[in-house]
């Protein structure tokens, strides 16, 4: 035999020394009596050695070892050569981690630089998580998940989120914090008690110290409502009267009395004035300062909904004005320009008050319109319209787009959170979570079926069930977990109450907590089952409801059979989008877009979108959209892309009133970049080697280069995968910009 063929299918010169070396360390854990002589691990070896085949695999040449140490009725040797290739077998499983290891500490993968464009991977905090987050996937696909899932989530059939968290057996996904109870009723923080503050600028800090304290105990977004902050703005304002009410001499005449005290409030109102803008100022820094553990910035959403406290609307308004005031400047770079920031994500939700031109607040209305033209937030829910889907209500998503089902525990179960703010009878929302996804690629389903109908279905229904089975193993990775693995979350209010050593089942089950069936390609999906885009009335659209309906028939069947709320999450695919689609490749053929539709790419769609490059109106797209998102009760969003419109914000506001009247959830993609080299403030762009460069002066350091991006949801800072940046490239404009022109 001339050559053995290694487990990684390489051939290398066969070598009877390996063989006598593995026999003796076979021998020194046998008993003397029982061992082999150095003549017959030799004689061995020379068999092995003059076996007439040119090469043989390594498992093949062991067992003919073991045959051998057989036929020399050598017991006790068989069993120590097979714990001592056990033994191998465990050490080379276990070894999985170095290489991955080793290439994100180079700082020149391009995976690992470009896997979240909100993580600099040349950051030593983002390397101590990324190389925290390798050694939990290795755990993951070789103990923790079972076999057909893991090959699944390879092969890119399902992709099983996060399972660089799942190794750690408390974590979850999105959650809503109760900021309201931790403020209110007091919290604790590292072991330290925080008292109710009665100062807005005091309120907000610990609001951000408690954002960072709970996105460093989960994995996902985190959102928070404004209006947990409105009630300590008339905190202050009392306090700044009575200062100014208790100034000494001003009272000495008393027919100067109704004038002092007019002047009080003035000073008082002032003084409030430069404390919101000071508490603003500072929840932006902090948030955009501290680090989680994951070592980036905390995903937050700041919810702003006038309606949420109708009796302090005025103080609400005030605070929601700030925020967009300062989200306008931005906030400045190292190089002390101001910039478009990422976080915190900023929502503002449309109402009869804020949409109509005579509305009282409409003005908040126009700043945001203003807001989104340069800073691309604040994105946009109908009161309206959430409140036709949700059963009358109107609340946060968790993070960039995940929504909680409408409150359907409360009265069955009451208080399960043990939350001190929980009031009988209105629907909770705040203080509820998410508990992970597991996304299953519809384009997958359909190439698989080769366009029979029957085969769809029927592959549909096996991969909706390995879904299934997946999803399950999430929900028991936290089934039977105690409060004090988290207690920011699970004891001080920031998602329960509960007491110390008790389990947070209850909290998993009865709708309190949702878990997620993403979905991803429907527009590919549709495509190749039906020749249609599902923007086609002529069957395409009418077909891709029917596939949203049927994955919703299944949450809808595992949700009564199980008391667990799964369901449809349109799912955000960063880099995932790029995943699917080289998998897609990697199966079905490297031309299989091309034939689908003409347009070779290494991106697939997000959830139910219009695919990026199909030309469409952007109110077109949002009406056709909408009945999509309908459908996808779990979290989407959707989006509109548009040319620079700060000096069009007519077109921005029009866009906002058909938001107002026709979908849920949106937001309007436009362009707020910048170049250090020369100074240049307008869209930096792409070639056709998917490489930015200024317009301005070519420069192409992506280190002098701010570029945003909505990326999936959140604004993306540090650059993405080259499916997601050919994603961006492509992206067609679906507003013009003739009127500003």
């Amino acid at each position: 035999m001339e050559k053995v063929i290694k487990r990684d299918r390489k051939q290398v010169p066969f070598d009877e020394d390996k063989i006598k070396i593995a026999l003796r360390k076979a021998n020194a854990e046998t008993k003397k009596a029982h061992r082999l002589t150095e003549e017959e691990i030799t004689s061995i070896a020379e068999f092995i050695k003059n076996i007439d085949k040119k090469c043989l695999g390594v498992e093949a040449i062991q067992d003919i070892i073991v045959n051998k140490l057989v036929e020399l009725n050598k017991p006790e040797i068989v069993s120590s050569y097979i714990q001592y290739r056990y033994i191998h077998k465990l050490r080379r499983e276990a070894n999985t981690t170095d290489d991955a290891i080793f290439d994100l500490l180079g700082g020149t993968s391009e995976y690992w630089n470009e896997e979240n464009s909100n993580k600099d991977a040349k950051i030593v905090t983002v390397q101590r998580d990324y190389m925290a987050g390798i050694v939990s996937t290795d755990l993951t696909n070789r103990l923790l998940l079972p076999k057909d899932i893991v090959k699944a989530h390879q092969d890119g059939i399902i992709h099983f989120h996060d399972a660089d968290y799942f190794g750690q057996n408390a974590l979850h996904n999105c959650d809503l914090i109760n900021l309201d109870d931790m403020l209110q009723n007091g919290t604790v923080v590292n072991g330290f008690k925080i008292d109710k503050p009665h100062w807005l600028s005091k309120a907000t800090t610990i609001a951000t110290q408690i954002i960072t304290a709970v996105a460093s105990s989960q994995y996902g977004g985190c959102s928070i409502d404004l209006g947990d902050l409105v009630p300590f703005v008339d905190s202050s304002r009392k306090k700044y009267i009575e200062i100014h009410l208790n100034r000494r001499n001003w009272f000495k005449r008393h027919f100067f009395k109704k004038y002092f005290i007019k002047k009080a409030y003035k000073y008082a109102e002032d003084d409030l004035k430069r404390e919101i803008e000071a508490s603003v100022q500072t929840f932006n820094y902090q948030i955009n300062s501290m680090s989680t553990t994951n070592g980036q910035a905390p995903f937050i959403t700041v919810f702003m909904y006038l309606n949420q406290r109708p009796e302090l609307k005025h103080d609400h308004a005030l605070l929601i004005e700030e925020f967009l005031k300062q989200r306008i400047i931005g906030m400045k770079n190292e190089e002390g320009v101001y910039i478009t920031q990422a976080f915190p994500k900023l929502i503002y939700v449309l109402e009869e008050d804020n949409i109509n031109e005579d509305s009282e607040y409409y003005y908040l209305t126009k700043l945001a319109a203003k807001c989104t033209a340069k800073r691309l937030v604040p994105d946009y829910i109908s009161e309206k319209k959430m409140k036709e889907l949700k059963k009358g209500d109107c609340y946060s998503v968790m993070g960039c787009r995940s929504a909680l089902t409408p409150d359907r525990f409360s009265e069955k179960y009451g208080n399960i959170a043990k939350a001190k703010n929980y009031v009988e009878g209105k629907h909770k929302y705040s203080g509820r979570f998410n508990q992970g996804v597991v996304t299953i690629s519809l384009p997958d389903v359909a190439f698989s079926s080769k366009g029979n109908m029957d085969a769809f279905w029927k592959i549909f229904d096996e991969r909706l069930e390995l879904c299934h089975r997946a999803l399950r193993c999430r929900h028991e990775r936290l089934k039977g977990k105690l409060s004090d693995m988290a207690p920011i979350l699970w004891q001080y209010g920031a998602l329960a109450r509960l007491d110390k050593h008790e389990k947070i089942d209850e909290l998993l089950y009865h709708g309190y907590s949702t878990i997620s069936l993403g979905y991803a390609g429907l527009y590919e999906c549709v495509k190749y089952m039906t020749g249609h885009s599902h923007t086609d009335n002529n069957g395409g659209k009418a077909f891709g409801l029917q596939v949203m309906q049927h994955m919703n028939d299944a949450c809808n069947k595992w949700k009564a059979e199980e008391d667990i709320d799964y369901s449809i999450y349109g799912t955000p695919l960063e880099s995932t989008t790029y995943k699917f689609a080289k998998c897609l490749k990697a199966r079905f053929g490297a031309d299989v877009f091309e034939k689908l539709d003409g347009h070779d790419r290494n991106y697939i769609t997000n959830s139910y979108h219009v695919p990026v490059f199909e030309n469409i109106d952007a109110f077109d797209k949002l009406a056709l959209e909408s009945e999509f998102q309908a459908l996808s009760p779990g979290g989407a969003i959707s989006y509109i892309e548009t040319p620079n419109l700060q000096n069009n914000i007519e077109a921005v506001l029009e866009v906002i009133k058909f938001i107002y009247n026709n979908i849920m959830y949106a937001e309007l993609n436009t362009k707020s970049d910048y170049c250090q080299k020369c100074g240049y403030d307008g869209e930096i762009l792409l070639d056709d080697d998917l490489n930015w460069y200024c317009p301005q002066c070519g420069n192409r350091d992506k280190d002098f280069l701010n570029v945003a991006r909505r990326t999936c949801g959140y604004i993306g800072q540090h650059y993405w995968n080259k499916g997601r940046t050919q994603e961006i490239k492509d992206r067609v404009l679906h507003l013009d910009n003739k009127e500003a022109e």
